[in-house]
């Protein structure tokens, strides 16, 4: 059996990396997908583990030479993509992949692996706890919120899209019922 991927989804504050990071200590041998990014590292966050940190130019030439499965520019010059080739590499050792990326890339990547890939999006209880919780992280500039918001706003639109949608409302919840999905797409015997 191919590994499969695993693909979440959400706004930003919804709670998917947070929920990601829990499936990672499930034991199933899942390897991360670590996107590739032109925008700074934040305080914290280690080129290759988080992140490949690439510049503007090096980002816009991985697109030219199609290097990568996906990528978008979210905001002007800020660019976030994942690389084919380290995915295929992850799969072929046997690991089940697993992305953590922006909607349309996570569109993107569903539609270029079509069934060996499951699709999930996290949803935020409301905008309003999405607000609260961006504006609890303290990482965000007036007009950066503002365009957050904006963009999840039309980000939430496309959770139809996505083969399961999970409402973070609760976070133990949300984990457990993601989860049991994983399980059930990873080897359908289990259901």
């Amino acid at each position: 059996m191919k590994p499969k991927l695993i693909i979440f989804s959400a706004p930003s504050g919804a709670g998917k990396t947070t929920i990601v990071k829990e499936v990672l200590k499930t034991g199933i041998p899942f390897a991360f997908s670590v996107s590739a990014t032109s925008r700074p590292p934040r305080q914290g966050e280690i080129d290759g583990r988080d992140y490949h940190f690439l510049s503007v130019e090096e980002f816009k030439d991985a697109i030219a030479k199609g290097l990568f499965l996906e990528w978008e520019e979210v905001y002007e010059n800020q660019f976030y993509g994942t690389l084919k080739s380290a995915v295929e590499e992850k799969r072929k050792q046997g690991y089940h992949v697993i992305f953590d990326v922006d909607v349309i890339g996570g569109l993107n990547i569903k539609k270029y692996y079509k069934n060996e890939a499951l699709a999930i999006f996290i949803m935020p209880p409301s905008i309003e706890e999405l607000k609260n919780r961006l504006k609890a992280r303290g990482t965000e500039s007036d007009e950066s919120f503002r365009k957050r918001i904006a963009k999840a706003e039309k980000e939430i639109s496309y959770a139809p899209e996505f083969d399961v949608v999970i409402v973070n409302d609760d976070l133990q919840k949300a984990v457990r019922e993601t989860i049991t999905h994983i399980r059930k797409f990873i080897d359908p015997k289990n259901d």
